[in-house]
């Protein structure tokens, strides 16, 4: 009898020591994947941008210059990171340099890079739900049980004998792997497929930042070299001002001219003076924002290497580069990538519906010490079908719609810019050449006009009004063949931003000296 109750003893601490490891191992009840969240909008979050415009001059004007051209850039395109710690500045630089410090540092193309390594973080998040999950555990415990804080009561059927309500202590050892692996799972697949197509999303919009930076940095260069060429033109003017205020006052100290005409040349002078200090410091300011896109330190102490000449662009028929541009828009790739993201995202919302497979398995050895334990495994196969989830998956699926039906929205409004993109820089290509032409031969005239009218006061034929007049006129023509020319060198930069991968193509449409 004693034998038979030791025996019932042993075997009731063997089951409770295995009720307690199966509660410890027991997997948790498999839950459905649901659909990964995406925003209705597939663009940029970053809200920066780089525009060229050639709006017309307003108001009456005596010059040739009818259109206005400017770069304006917004956002993270206007900042950079510092380039001067790992790429040294020797204090000359050259278009090419800046585009390549541009790509390099500027705030745009990195701020979308970073944000295409999260991209590339979730794609591989999802892709884990479909790929085996694999985990080791080393467990010791020491374990005393209290069966009648347990709630268990036994009576056994022998006079005078009765059973422990505290056992142990006793302790065990486990050394286990366990594998879950998704054997079918149509939500989590279209999850990894929708990240998929975000990241090549992500990386072509790291290629359009490419592109409107060479179209920043490229148009602000334009601009130091355009608010240089007014500085040489304003230092000229004023030095043929003190030529005439010098031959007026020689001539007024002989009694040949009336002072009317010293004043007039000495206000002149002035005004030239003013006119290149203006100039000066605007040129100043041309250098530091072009400075602040390209990563080098704020300030105006550099010079520029290269000159920028007229030059016919590469053009093909209209239809030609509407159809170039389409195949080479990375911003148009992006979106279009963003399409089937979201289709793929209402796929995985409507295989909410559907049954999943998947596989749970653990091997391992347990006993009262490694010496003394033994092999356990257990495999197990789970078949979830949803039955009824209070309307989340309608849910989903009516988000899943509305950023479909956004992003496709989206895509028709680019394909529209893309067009209105090309026919812009083809307009702005004509009517800049057309004013180069009328520029070039109004600054002849006017050059040919003040040589004449000093040859008069030379010969004492006239006064000094008319040259006066004609030094005016000249300097305003060559700021009209200056804004003329960078009028068309913006005209071509911007075709190579509507064609695409202006990145690799702007040495094609500039022509460098």
């Amino acid at each position: 009898m004693i034998r038979n109750s030791v025996f019932l003893i042993l075997i009731l601490m063997i089951a409770v020591q295995a009720v307690a490891q199966i509660g410890a191992v027991s997997p948790a009840p498999p839950q459905g994947s649901q659909a990964s969240s995406l925003p209705v909008s597939g663009r940029n979050v970053q809200n920066g941008s780089v525009t060229a415009t050639q709006s017309p001059v307003p108001g009456t004007t005596t010059s040739v210059n009818t259109i206005n051209p400017s770069i304006q850039v917004q956002g993270p395109y206007a900042g950079s990171a510092s380039s001067t710690v790992t790429a040294p500045f020797n204090g000359k630089l050259s278009l090419r340099e800046a585009i390549e410090r541009g790509l390099a540092y500027n705030l745009g193309p990195i701020g979308l890079n970073e944000i295409l390594h999260q991209a590339r973080g979730q794609s591989r998040m999802s892709r884990s739900a479909l790929l085996p999950n694999i985990t080791g555990t080393v467990s010791e415990s020491l374990e005393q049980i209290n069966l009648r804080a347990a709630g268990l009561k036994l009576n056994v059927p022998f006079a005078g004998f009765s059973l422990p309500t505290i056992i142990g202590p006793f302790n065990v050892t486990d050394f286990r792997a366990r594998l879950s692996q998704t054997i079918f799972d149509f939500t989590a697949l279209n999850n990894y497929r929708s990240a998929e197509q975000i990241l090549k999303a992500d990386a072509f919009s790291v290629d359009d930042a490419r592109d409107l930076t060479v179209l920043a940095v490229g148009g602000a260069y334009l601009q130091v070299i355009a608010a240089a060429a007014r500085v040489d033109a304003a230092r000229a003017q004023l030095d043929t001002a003190n030529a005439l205020y010098k031959q007026t006052a020689d001539q007024r100290s002989v009694g040949l001219v009336a002072q009317i005409d010293v004043n007039r040349a000495e206000v002149q002078v002035l005004t030239q003076q003013q006119r290149l200090v203006s100039l000066q410091n605007d040129f100043s300011k041309q250098k530091i924002n072009l400075a602040r896109l390209t990563g080098l330190p704020p300030n105006d102490q550099y010079d520029l290497i290269d000159e920028v000449s007229f030059s016919v662009p590469p053009l093909s028929g209209f239809n030609d580069a509407l159809k170039q541009a389409l195949d080479q828009r990375s911003d148009l790739k992006a979106a279009e990538a963003q399409v089937q993201a979201a289709e793929r995202y209402r796929l995985a919302a409507r295989a909410e519906r559907y049954p999943s497979l998947s596989v749970n398995a653990d091997y391992g050895t347990i006993g009262v010490n490694p010496a003394q334990s033994h092999p356990t495994y257990s495999v197990a196969g789970t078949l979830r079908i949803p039955i009824w989830e209070g309307g989340r998956t309608e849910g989903s699926i009516e988000q899943a719609e509305a950023a479909l039906a956004q992003r496709k929205a989206e895509l028709s409004d680019l394909r529209a810019r893309v067009e209105s993109d090309i026919r812009n820089a083809y307009l702005d290509l004509q009517a800049a050449a057309s004013q180069i032409e009328v520029a070039q031969k109004n600054l002849e005239v006017n050059e040919d006009t003040l040589t004449l009218n000093r040859q008069k006061l030379d010969a004492g034929i006239s006064d000094n009004l008319a040259v006066v007049q004609s030094q005016d006129a000249l300097a305003s023509a060559r700021l009209d063949y200056i804004n003329s020319l960078f009028a068309h060198n913006i005209a071509k930069l911007s075709l190579a931003r509507a064609l695409g991968r202006a990145s690799d193509s702007w040495p094609r449409f500039l022509t460098v000296k």
